[in-house]
């Protein structure tokens, strides 16, 4: 009897230890999951599992659990720290912020114009502050859909401007619609510089509207390089149009923000990354 009780107290304990460590278990991935959200601003479901040498199953039901506490954001196969959803906003709104990152960028991005070259731009805040920063040595030609761009650019005599004609679309300050792309289909240029709302490892890169997406897809047809300007909070964001997949694009222009884990995984596909300074 007395052995009988030993055995079932020590049966008792065990069970307890092995809950403790479950439960110490589940609080430390939950801790190294937001810590490295913290630190790389993105992860993937694969990579974590792999890490704390866990399934695929229990890490996506971690995620489920953080996300119901309001400290994270699933995405298929992946989490992020922010709603990774971008909505459409007006290009003034956008204009107020990251001041300092867009103009960094719009300098690295004017070094790849070449003398007498002939450029695409589209529109959005990063775009137009890539053009201020335009001042050729010799003519080039901008073909562009950004109203707002056109009135930058009219300020330099060596820039022949091809402003696109369509539909007014008043929150990006462009033109859009099938007169726009009719446009695209008789020329050709070296080089489009687009400004986009969203880059996503796994989904490409977006922009929030579906007929800006449209014309940036027949923008890439026409050039021989396509290079995207996008400060690093676009990085795990989606906007609702797609543009193509992440290796469709030469070149990334960013800010030092993005962390070193992304930047990475965009350079294995193929992608060149430039941090502006």
């Amino acid at each position: 009897m007395i052995d009988l009780l030993k055995s079932l107290i020590i049966s008792f304990y065990l069970l307890k230890l092995t809950l403790v460590r479950m439960i110490l278990s589940i609080a430390e991935r939950h801790k190294y999951i937001l810590n490295t959200l913290q630190k790389e601003g993105f992860i993937r479901v694969i990579d974590v599992a792999k890490k704390l040498d866990v399934t695929t199953v229990t890490i996506r039901k971690d995620l489920k659990t953080l996300e119901e506490k309001g400290l994270l954001y699933r995405t298929h196969g992946s989490a992020s720290p922010i709603n990774p959803h971008a909505s459409d906003r007006n290009v003034k709104e956008k204009e107020k912020e990251r001041i300092k990152e867009k103009q960094l960028i719009g300098i690295s991005a004017s070094k790849l114009i070449e003398e007498n070259d002939s450029i695409i731009i589209n529109s959005g805040s990063t775009i137009c502050a890539f053009a201020e920063q335009i001042v050729p040595k010799e003519r080039l030609t901008v073909v562009t859909s950004s109203i707002k761009a056109t009135t930058i650019l009219s300020e330099n005599e060596a820039i022949n401007i091809s402003q696109l004609g369509g539909t007014f679309r008043r929150s990006s300050m462009s033109v859009i619609g099938s007169y726009t792309l009719s446009f695209l289909e008789n020329i050709t240029c070296s080089k489009v510089f687009l400004g986009v709302d969203g880059v996503d490892l796994d989904f490409g890169v977006t922009t929030s509207n579906i007929e800006e997406a449209e014309l940036n897809k027949a923008m890439m047809n026409i050039s021989l390089k396509t290079i995207v300007l996008c400060d690093s909070s676009k990085f795990g964001r989606k906007g609702f149009g797609k543009i193509c997949n992440l290796d469709k694009i030469d070149i990334i222009i960013t800010d030092e923000g993005i962390s070193p884990s992304i930047q990475k995984l965009i350079e294995e596909q193929g992608v060149e990354v430039i941090i502006a300074r």
